[in-house]
């Protein structure tokens, strides 16, 4: 028998977004399964600006299981990838057990190649891992003939993952079950909900964080009593405020709370110990931009939010996005001879009147944004169906290695 009918790749690759929370998810009260503190709320950016794609491989002549992640092949032994691969083998297993006739036995037992690219700077405070491990258990899900509830499996690879499963604006509930079952992501509204809404991603930096996020969590947890607060006595109902704020198309009231969060997410982490700092002085820079925007128009136009990490996220209506982007560009002057400032959806030019300006007494600081990604709300995970976008060739090793 030719060989290449034994040894048959089953491949399918997928794509899965980034989301920014805008009521933080910070702290874990079981570290092993990732089970948060508090419940968290995001909006699914759209994965035309910002996404991951992942191909997944088996086949009986692999060794064993191989990653490689940006190019670069990584250690798939690291406990939080083994986590999703083991959960998702376990759940094939036991649909093949339970007599599901979809599940292909053969492949069970197989070992997988993984492939994984971004289309934006990893650990910069994007939520890489979040579309990066969505990504992958979506589409290990797809290779193993895997459904049903997969959000549970993607959290236990990185938290803010199991949001990443679906589009639009979606809560994390943080559950009460010391197995974490019930800690699940939900949909709140699809990302049709609100055409409106725009999300202005401006990248201060592009270097990695000096405290990855987790931790920094740990960190938190351990020293900050303004954490538990906020965990026990703010976020319950501000959740329930974002959800119905969502639901209105309320963009006073999301803006607010998606700020006040923010600062207070990052006042926790001022009030770790020892703390730690996620923003820099173009952060703050931005902050005071928008609240003098806002001021100056006596009406919130636009909010920012910031993950762990200095680059801002902005929401606004898709009305001001001209006038607010010409704002970053005239008060964070781009170099003249640098890349492309402005990526994503398209925006128009407009002039600044000398009134705004005036009302926002900044003085600019040159190169500050490197550039800004202009988007919106978008779609889940999806499978890519044309066989020449496989991050794979026909002998499962990366195509451009």
């Amino acid at each position: 028998m030719p060989e290449d009918s034994v040894d048959k790749l089953n491949m399918v690759t997928c794509t899965a977004p980034v989301n920014i929370a805008v009521i933080k998810y910070w702290g874990k009260r079981n570290e092993e399964l990732i089970l948060p503190i508090n419940s968290s709320l995001s909006v699914t950016l759209h994965q035309d600006q910002l996404k991951t794609t992942t191909t997944v491989a088996s086949s009986r002549s692999f060794q064993e299981d191989r990653i490689w992640l940006n190019g670069n092949e990584e250690d798939i032994s690291h406990p939080r990838l083994q986590s999703c691969l083991r959960e998702i083998r376990r759940l094939a297993r036991k649909r093949r057990s339970d007599g599901d006739p979809g599940v292909d036995v053969t492949g069970l037992s197989h070992k997988v190649h993984v492939c994984s690219v971004n289309n934006f700077p990893t650990a910069a405070g994007l939520a890489s891992s979040a579309a990066g491990f969505a990504c992958l258990v979506y589409t290990l899900a797809r290779v193993f003939g895997v459904e049903g509830e997969l959000s549970g499996i993607a959290r236990q690879g990185s938290g803010s993952a199991c949001r990443s499963m679906y589009g639009g604006f979606v809560q994390w509930i943080m559950g009460q079950r010391d197995d974490g079952k019930d800690s699940i992501a939900q949909q709140v509204a699809p990302e049709t909900h609100w055409p409106e809404l725009r999300v202005l991603v401006l990248v201060a930096s592009a270097e990695r964080k000096p405290v990855g996020s987790t931790s920094g969590m740990q960190t938190s947890v351990e020293t900050s009593r303004l954490l538990k607060h906020r965990a026990d006595s703010v976020v319950p109902g501000r959740m329930e405020e974002m959800v119905e704020a969502v639901h209105r198309k309320d963009f006073a009231t999301f803006a607010e709370l998606t700020m006040k969060d923010s600062n207070q997410f990052h006042a926790t982490c001022l009030d770790t110990y020892p703390p730690i700092f996620y923003l820099n002085n173009v952060s703050r820079q931005v902050i005071s931009l928008v609240h003098q925007y806002n001021r100056h128009y006596r009406d919130i136009r636009v909010a920012y939010t910031f993950d762990a990490g200095p680059n801002a996220v902005i929401y606004t209506l898709q009305e001001n996005v001209a006038e607010f982007v010409q704002v970053v560009r005239h008060f964070f002057p781009p170099e003249t001879n640098g890349g492309q400032f402005l990526k994503g959806l398209p925006v128009d030019c407009v002039d600044l009147s000398e009134e705004l300006k005036n009302a926002i007494s900044l003085a600019p600081m040159p190169k500050g944004i490197g550039y800004i990604i202009n988007t919106k709300a978008g779609p889940g995970p999806c499978v890519v169906e044309h066989p020449n976008q496989h991050l794979l060739g026909p002998d499962g090793l990366p195509k451009n290695a």
